[in-house]
């Protein structure tokens, strides 16, 4: 909710000027941060939400805009200090290779040391993504979990935002994955369709819900090993924990994912399961052109699984 609205009748002087330009001029904001309003339907004409800054205004109408909690300044979220391995950069998109343990985004308990605020030191450009209520998000289009590691990527226009977000939506970005389960899969691939909802037991975590969402995955058996088998998942969908819950669906949960019942791993952090994003690639939301980034499974996954295929030299 926002904890503030600017009400004011289009002065005389700005009559058949451009709603983002008078909304830049009334709020002091710049011309990005007010396209972010529009696209989060904070600006109004008399009951009208008008999402198009293009749209020409009349002397006399009446305009709202809803401003988000001064309180909360992306800008003033950057952490120099919080160091992020950018594998591509360009004026439209930052493609990140995540570390494992670091969080996306600040949320409750996780104040400092996340991706965000390390992008915000390095490209401030991104503060001017944030949407009313979503200000700690500035271009977050796709998000992975803490202890997964791996490549995602994050939107430096609110125009390369929308594209992004309608190509996830359409099932568009390739997405995939490299993960260690438990036990032997049979199948040398498949397809995992289950539906994925709140667990009605715990709120942190996700379950197969007959009135879930929708949730498709494919597997690809790498190797088989003893005790454990090294896939390839890729995401047709992307809810909340899919591979963990749908890994778990099938009876054979993620190596190292305590949370859903994995057996421990040997030589992992304690939150860390065996899930690297491996592969992604979308259509580059300014050029047209379809990219695609891999990233090679990291030093602690290697060991891991270097562990299982040689359990008589220490391993599992």
């Amino acid at each position: 909710m926002p904890v503030a609205e600017l009400r004011e009748a289009v002065p005389g002087p700005l009559d058949g000027e451009r709603l983002d330009r008078v909304v830049a001029m009334l709020i002091d904001r710049p011309r990005a941060a007010v396209d972010a309003l529009l696209a989060a339907g904070a600006v109004r004409l008399g009951a009208t939400v008008v999402t198009k800054g293009s749209r020409k205004v009349r002397a006399g109408e009446r305009l709202t805009v809803d401003l988000p909690d001064p309180g909360i300044d992306p800008a003033r979220l950057a952490d120099p200090d919080v160091q992020v391995p950018v594998v591509h950069v360009d004026d439209a998109v930052v493609v990140v290779d995540k570390p494992a343990g670091m969080v996306v985004h600040p949320g409750a308990g996780h104040a400092r040391g996340t991706l965000v605020q390390g992008l915000l030191a390095r490209y401030p450009d991104l503060a001017a993504l944030a949407t009313p209520g979503a200000e700690v998000r500035p271009g977050v289009v796709q998000r992975l979990d803490r202890g997964t590691s791996g490549l995602l990527v994050v939107a430096r226009t609110v125009a390369a935002r929308d594209d992004l977000v309608d190509q996830l939506a359409g099932r568009e970005v390739e997405r995939r994955y490299l993960a260690l389960l438990a036990g032997e899969v049979e199948a040398d691939e498949g397809v995992v369709d289950a539906p994925l909802g709140r667990s009605t037991r715990t709120a942190t975590l996700m379950a197969v819900r007959a009135d879930g969402r929708p949730a498709r995955t494919r597997y690809r058996v790498l190797q088989r090993l003893e005790g454990a088998t090294f896939v390839e998942a890729r995401l047709e969908t992307g809810r909340t924990h899919q591979i963990r819950v749908h890994a778990r669906a099938i009876g054979h949960p993620v190596i190292g994912d305590l949370r859903y019942g994995g057996p421990p791993a040997t030589r992992l952090a304690p939150d860390r399961p065996f899930l690297h994003a491996a592969v992604l690639g979308f259509r580059h939301p300014a050029t047209g052109a379809q990219v695609r980034f891999e990233s090679p499974l990291p030093d602690d996954l290697t060991g891991e699984l270097a562990a299982w295929r040689n359990p008589g030299g220490g391993g599992a």
